[in-house]
C-alpha cells in the first residue's frame, strides 16, 4: 500500500479531517491543496448559494421547455411575462451572492460563479468583471483564466484569448476543455492565430488540429467533440503546389484524414440518430474525393426523416458525380 494511501485512511481518522489530508497530499506530492471545510461558516454558506443557483437555474430551464411546448400548441405565455418570471426567480440568487461577495470580496469561488451567474442572465460586462477579480483573487484558478479567455473570443482582444487559455492548460494540463476551447479558437480566428503564433494560415490548421487531438487523448468518449474535430476539415484543403500529381495525392490524403477523424466519431456514438448523421459525412466527404460506390453505400444506411433533405440533396450530387464519370 502507497504512502499516500496509508495515509489517508488515517487522516481519515483525523478530527480535523479536510487539514489532516491537505497536509498529507502536500508533504508527499509537494502540492497544496486546499480542501472545504465541511464545518467552516464561509464554506457552508458559499456551497448554499451554490445550491441556491443550481437550482433556479434548473427550475428557469423547466419553465423555458414547457412554455416552448405549449407556444407549439398556440398555448404558452407571452417572452416579457416569461421574462419578467425568470428575473423575479433569479432576483435572490443574485443578492445571494451580492451579499456574500461584499462580505468575503476575495472568495474566488463566489467570485467565479457570480461571473458565471451573469453571463447565463446575458450581462457579459459584469461576468468579465467579476471573472477578472476572481483571477487576481486566485491567479493558480484555471477556470478564471478560461472563463475570462471564453469572454475575450467573443469580445476581442482574441490575442488575449490564446494567452489565457495557454495559461488554464499550464494551471491544469489535463482538463480536456480547455484543450478544446483552445483548439476552437485557433481554428475559428484564424488569422489573429498567425499573429499570435507567428506561422501561416496551413499552420495555424496543423496547431488547431493538434489541440483537438489533445482534448480527445483527455475525453476520449465526448462524441461533440470528436464531431466538433471531425467538422474542422471542411475548413482547409492542403496548399497547392502547382504539381498537378502531389497536389492530388496530398487532397486524396486530406479527405483520408477526414474520414478516420470521422470514424472516431462513430465509434462512441450514443445512439442510432448520431450514427446515421456520421454517415452523411461521410458520404459528403466520399463524393468529394470521388469515392462514389462509398458515398452510396452510407447513404443508404440512412433512414431518419431529420436528415431527409441532407439526403437528398447529397443523392443528387452523387448522381450528377455518376453521370459525369
Amino acid at each position: 500500500m502507497s504512502d499516500l494511501l496509508v495515509g489517508a485512511l488515517s487522516a481519515l481518522l483525523a478530527t480535523n479531517q479536510p487539514t489532516a489530508l491537505s497536509n498529507l497530499v502536500k508533504s508527499v506530492t509537494g502540492l497544496s491543496v486546499k480542501l472545504p471545510d465541511k464545518n467552516d461558516p464561509v464554506d457552508i454558506e458559499y456551497h448554499k448559494l451554490m445550491e441556491a443557483d443550481d437550482l433556479a437555474q434548473a427550475e428557469v430551464d423547466d419553465w423555458i421547455k414547457e412554455n416552448n411546448a405549449f407556444a407549439a400548441k398556440g398555448a404558452g405565455v407571452d417572452r416579457a411575462t416569461l421574462n419578467m418570471r425568470i428575473e423575479k426567480r433569479f432576483a435572490p440568487v443574485r443578492k445571494g451572492y451580492e451579499d456574500f461577495i461584499e462580505k468575503h470580496p476575495n472568495h474566488a469561488g463566489a467570485l467565479l460563479a457570480y461571473g458565471s451567474f451573469l453571463n447565463d442572465i446575458a450581462e457579459e460586462e459584469k461576468a468579465h468583471d467579476y471573472w477578472e477579480r476572481a483571477r487576481l483573487a486566485d491567479p493558480t484558478n484555471p477556470a478564471a483564466w478560461n472563463n475570462l479567455a471564453n469572454w475575450y473570443g467573443h469580445n476581442s482582444p482574441v490575442s488575449k484569448s490564446f494567452a489565457y487559455y495557454e495559461k488554464a492548460i499550464e494551471l491544469d494540463p489535463k482538463e480536456s476543455v480547455y484543450w478544446h476551447n483552445l483548439a476552437l479558437t485557433t481554428y475559428m480566428f484564424r488569422q489573429d492565430a498567425t499573429n499570435y503564433y507567428k506561422i501561416d494560415v496551413q499552420k495555424v490548421f496543423d496547431k488547431a488540429m493538434g489541440f483537438y487531438r489533445k482534448a480527445l487523448e483527455l475525453d476520449p468518449n465526448n462524441f461533440l467533440l470528436a464531431t466538433d474535430y471531425a467538422q474542422c476539415y471542411y475548413g482547409f484543403k492542403p496548399p497547392k503546389t502547382g504539381n498537378e500529381e502531389m497536389d492530388k495525392k496530398a487532397e486524396l490524403q486530406f479527405w483520408d484524414d477526414a474520414i478516420e477523424a470521422w470514424k472516431v466519431a462513430l465509434a462512441i456514438a450514443r445512439d442510432e440518430i448520431e450514427r446515421q448523421g456520421v454517415y452523411i459525412h461521410f458520404a459528403r466527404i466520399q463524393i468529394n474525393a470521388g469515392r462514389l460506390d462509398e458515398a452510396r453505400r452510407h447513404l443508404n444506411a440512412v433512414s431518419n426523416e431529420m436528415f431527409t433533405v441532407t439526403k437528398n440533396n447529397l443523392l443528387k450530387k452523387l448522381s450528377g458525380r455518376e453521370a459525369s464519370k
